[in-house]
């Protein structure tokens, strides 16, 4: 048994590797590093002395002013930072308003000067066209009495609102009924058709007075310059003004057409019984655009009614004009500014009693498109 454990020692002595010099030096260096590493936890771990304590006290307290003062530092400067901002943005947006407020002044300054004047040579006494001070001399209502007494003014504003409320009618129907009409019903040309009218609807209609004069001697030969003539060429052409009605209906939810579908409703009537008192706004909006067209157009009417001999089929914007011409200036031009007052107060009264279902027409549609 003893010869055993010896020949087992043996070999264990043996099998022990033998460390060179260089090793034995480095294990004794991580063993006295090992020892500084105890001495300075232990150190460290020991309890301080009041002196101790008081000194770190002191130096948290002192890094906790430091810090304080580094805060309200900052502080004050981005508040004076802000208050710069705010003082510059203050100082933009006063000048910006108040150069806004200049221009806008001059413009209506200018707007409304010509107004002024052409109101005030209406009650002028002196004749002639041209008066050596803007105020008249003399004031007078002669001017208002001639026009309803001595000239053919209330044939011709006769004439003039029979043509703009025919097409009016005509055209707010043509105008709601496409758009309607596009908004909801799909079928396979509708894109098409749409850009197609949006892209004619650009250019202005007196490109095609030419065609449209041809036109009406080959549809009315015995009667084509007439008011039916005019009616015609201001209504026909309305559809393509249907993309502001269209993205009006685009909001109105489709799900009271469907509703009126539902109850038996045609699709005629949906439109009339149920769309159509819903928007109000847009039928206004509508109204006023084609009621303002044939009151104030003179391209077409003068075009059309050339040559016509009997002065009384004229409308007001062609007799007017003719007022103006070198031969009558003189006698009609005080006459004429009264005519412009007559002519300019339904639509101006129109505008003032309407402006708020105008302003919601044209917001309304804008939403889509």
């Amino acid at each position: 048994m003893s010869e055993n454990k010896n020949i087992i020692a043996e070999q264990v002595e043996f099998e022990t590797p033998i460390l060179n010099q260089s090793e034995q030096e480095a294990i004794q260096l991580q063993d006295v590093a090992t020892e500084e590493m105890k001495t300075t936890i232990e150190v460290s771990s020991a309890p301080l002395t009041d002196w101790e304590k008081f000194d770190a006290m002191e130096k948290a307290i002192a890094e906790e002013k430091r810090r304080k003062k580094l805060d309200r530092q900052k502080e004050r400067n981005s508040v004076g930072r802000k208050k710069k901002r705010h003082v510059g943005m203050k100082f933009r947006r006063i000048f910006g308003n108040t150069v806004g407020q200049i221009i806008l002044s001059v413009l209506s300054i200018l707007w409304v000067v010509p107004l002024f004047y052409l109101i005030v040579q209406s009650f002028r006494k002196e004749p002639g066209a041209w008066s050596p001070t803007f105020f008249p001399q003399e004031w007078t209502l002669d001017n208002y009495k001639r026009l309803f007494t001595e000239t053919e003014f209330p044939r011709w504003y006769g004439n003039t609102l029979l043509i703009a409320v025919c097409s009016c009618i005509i055209t707010t129907l043509f105008v709601l009924a496409v758009a309607y009409a596009f908004s909801r019903i799909k079928f396979k040309a509708r894109k098409p058709i749409m850009n197609i009218m949006l892209i004619l609807g650009m250019f202005p209609g007196f490109m095609s007075m030419t065609a449209v004069y041809f036109l009406l001697k080959i549809l009315l030969p015995d009667n084509y310059q007439s008011h039916l003539s005019l009616i015609i060429v201001y209504s026909a052409g309305a559809a393509m003004s249907y993309y502001v009605a269209k993205g009006f209906f685009d909001t109105v939810p489709k799900s009271l057409d469907e509703a009126a579908r539902i109850d038996g409703a045609s699709r005629c009537r949906t439109f009339f019984k149920v769309i159509l008192p819903l928007s109000k706004s847009i039928i206004i909006y509508t109204i006023l655009l084609a009621f303002i067209a044939p009151w104030c157009d003179y391209i077409f009417v003068s075009y059309i009614m050339a040559g016509v001999p009997d002065v009384g089929m004229y409308t007001v914007s062609l007799g007017m004009y003719k007022w103006l011409e070198r031969e009558m200036i003189q006698q009609y031009f005080t006459t004429f500014c009264a005519a412009a007052v007559i002519v300019a107060t339904p639509i101006t009264a129109l505008f003032m009693f309407l402006q708020k279902y105008y302003v919601q027409g044209v917001t309304g549609g804008a939403v889509k498109g």
